[in-house]
């Protein structure tokens, strides 16, 4: 993993520009740095999540058994509309969140647990939780609005095995979303998916002059951040993403992989790839699964296949090593070239290991 960077004296307008998405759209050389294309640093104490913490954490709720031997998983997801947040370096928005962050915490059971989600609303408005899948219709989100300082308890079975969003849903829905108020729900089937480094991974942008266009674009919240962090992952090794688009205003949304294929779940509701691709568009709501290896150790991109919005921040890195060579898979270094179009260099990256969330 990339190493932060203290950047009270530093001189970024002496730094060297290298790579980026296409050529002339360059970014800051760096050696592991944290570093925006065209500024500083977030602090992630100060963002709107810590985008590499999200990615690898997945939240099994407070689980028991109930006398008939179903398990019950027990989540607490509280919204607040109040926080003021860095979304980008020196660009704060007043994002509304479910438990402190967007995206919101990655709820997961198995096909069959009971779910029980207890909703606070901290709010100074009404909010909802919208939960994709198949329940009762007083647990659908829709029309018990929750007004400030309310609670409410959602209780459905997990099903059907998939990937799903939640989101508030509340009018107008279109600012609720834009502002933050989203999540990610996973049920994995009875009989597990073979065993893969995991990862989720959601669409979404900001709209920040509030004119219903979007002023950055990003996976996870926080544009180019794994540019600048990049992703590791071992040659040959499975690696199982759960995909979600929550982008608002823009009709699509799309994901690219370079220099590999995936085979693609969509919904997830299916343990039979439905395509085997490189390309995959969404729109608001759409999610799938994607599986794939690398064959060979390097850094290789993911991205937004629509320009605009891979140059608005949605575009990041995979950092491939090959951990069975005689170096150990220690470093991989990316020296620019002549035709400044190699990627940056960066420091020794972390294996994956997937995280148990708290009990939220």
């Amino acid at each position: 993993m990339a190493r932060a960077q203290d950047n009270t004296n530093s001189d970024f307008s002496k730094k060297n520009t290298v790579g980026g998405h296409t050529p002339g759209y360059s970014i800051l050389e760096t050696s592991g740095d944290v570093l925006d294309p065209i500024s500083l640093n977030v602090t992630i104490k100060d963002a709107v999540v810590d985008p590499m913490k999200y990615l690898l954490e997945f939240n099994y709720g407070r689980v028991s058994e109930l006398p008939n031997g179903t398990t019950l998983r027990e989540f607490t997801l509280v919204a607040s509309d109040d926080k003021v947040k860095e979304i980008s370096p020196g660009v704060f928005y007043n994002v509304w969140m479910f438990n402190g962050t967007v995206p919101g915490p990655t709820i997961r059971a198995t096909e069959g647990d009971l779910i029980r989600i207890n909703f606070i609303n901290n709010g100074s408005k009404s909010h909802t939780i919208h939960t994709h899948g198949i329940h009762k219709a007083e647990m659908d989100g829709v029309f018990e609005t929750i007004g400030a300082g309310g609670r409410f308890t959602y209780e459905f079975t997990a099903e059907p095995f998939g990937v799903f969003p939640y989101h508030c849903h509340m009018q107008p829905l279109e600012e609720h979303i834009t502002h933050g108020l989203y999540g990610v729900y996973i049920v994995d089937p009875k009989t597990p998916r073979p065993p893969a480094d995991e990862m989720v991974m959601v669409m979404n942008g900001y709209d920040t002059d509030f004119d219903t266009e979007n002023n950055f674009y990003t996976v996870n919240g926080i544009p180019y951040y794994y540019m600048h962090h990049p992703i590791q992952i071992e040659k040959d090794r499975l690696v199982r993403i759960y995909l979600v688009n929550m982008l608002e205003f823009d009709p699509i949304n799309n994901f690219h992989l370079h220099a590999n294929l995936y085979q693609l779940y969509r919904s997830g509701t299916s343990l039979v790839p439905h395509e085997y691709t490189d390309m995959v568009t969404m729109s608001q709501g759409e999610r799938g699964i994607l599986e794939f290896k690398y064959k060979f150790p390097g850094q290789y991109m993911f991205h937004a296949h629509k320009t605009e919005f891979a140059e608005k921040g949605w575009m990041g890195l995979f950092l491939v090593k090959d951990m069975t060579s005689s170096s150990g898979g220690q470093v991989y270094n990316s020296t620019p070239t002549a035709n400044n179009m190699a990627a940056t260099v960066y420091s020794q990256g972390q294996p994956l290991a997937q995280k148990r969330g708290g009990d939220i």
